[in-house]
């Protein structure tokens, strides 16, 4: 996780909190619509990743594999919201065609508004979850975020 997540210059605790809420790190998991492995890919999405980065030897239930996509995919929304992870993680979750046509209808819209007002409750709960799991996953494993937030408490 940690390798491929640098080399895509995302946060391995956000890789990690996504992997959390996809399949709960399960590696041989397949979801009802189809999706595979820990990132939690639809084959068609892997196949059109696969050929974007010249990878097409890929077993979506090993997790190194599944990995390698799905963070290039999560990198991938990222370049495409300009690095807002709500929108990549929206996207994620419910195709790029969806969230842009939910920003395009509210804009400009504040990033709590925009969850919040995300009209399939599937994927507004996917985000708060994700993002929740990335918060605590924050806190735990970087002891300057958890001070900053008692810094934060402290001055009101």
């Amino acid at each position: 996780i940690e390798t491929e997540s640098k080399q895509r210059n995302i946060n391995p605790l956000l890789v990690i909190s996504l992997i959390r809420q996809e399949s709960r790190f399960e590696a041989n998991i397949t979801s009802v619509a189809g999706a595979m492995g820990l990132m939690q890919m639809l084959p068609s999405t892997a196949a059109w990743v696969g050929k974007s980065i010249n990878f097409n030897d890929y077993k979506l239930d090993n997790p190194n594999d599944n990995i390698k996509l799905g963070t290039w995919f999560l990198a991938h929304s990222h370049r495409v919201y300009k690095d807002n992870s709500a929108f990549a993680i929206a996207s994620y979750n419910a195709g790029q065609g969806n969230v842009g046509k939910w920003l395009k209808e509210n804009e400009p819209i504040d990033l709590d508004e925009f969850v919040e007002t995300i009209p399939f409750s599937e994927t507004r709960n996917y985000v708060k979850q994700v993002l929740g799991n990335y918060w605590n996953y924050l806190r735990l494993y970087n002891p300057e975020v958890g001070q900053q937030l008692v810094d934060f408490f402290a001055q009101e």
